[in-house]
């Protein structure tokens, strides 16, 4: 499904209508085989949604930390990293709902 909002994106950065027809064509030209349905209900999803608002408030992407071959990285506990996953997971899922209007 990431590549049919990636393409809602795209005709939202070539200021073109985010439509069916609009849709397929870059899903097309882009060498996929677009689904009807797929389609149909991301264009439904969008309708009202202003998507450089949505833009704005998703949620920031986590920066990685970059840790040189000398420095020694202590693992966290299990219970740790697990908490930390179902949180990313829940950021991810917001921030794809502030897309959506949700």
């Amino acid at each position: 499904m990431s590549e049919y909002i990636h393409a809602a994106l795209l005709l939202h950065t070539a200021e073109k209508k985010i439509d069916e027809k609009n849709l397929t064509k870059v899903l097309s030209a882009a060498g996929l085989k677009p689904d009807e349905i797929r389609v149909k209900a991301l264009v439904a999803s969008l309708d009202g949604v202003d998507i450089e608002e949505a833009i704005k408030t998703a949620a920031a992407v986590p920066s990685v930390a970059v840790v040189s071959p000398s420095e020694e990285v202590k693992e966290a506990p299990k219970e740790e990293k697990k908490e930390e996953e179902e949180k990313k997971e829940e950021e991810a899922i917001q921030g794809l709902g502030a897309l959506f209007g949700a």
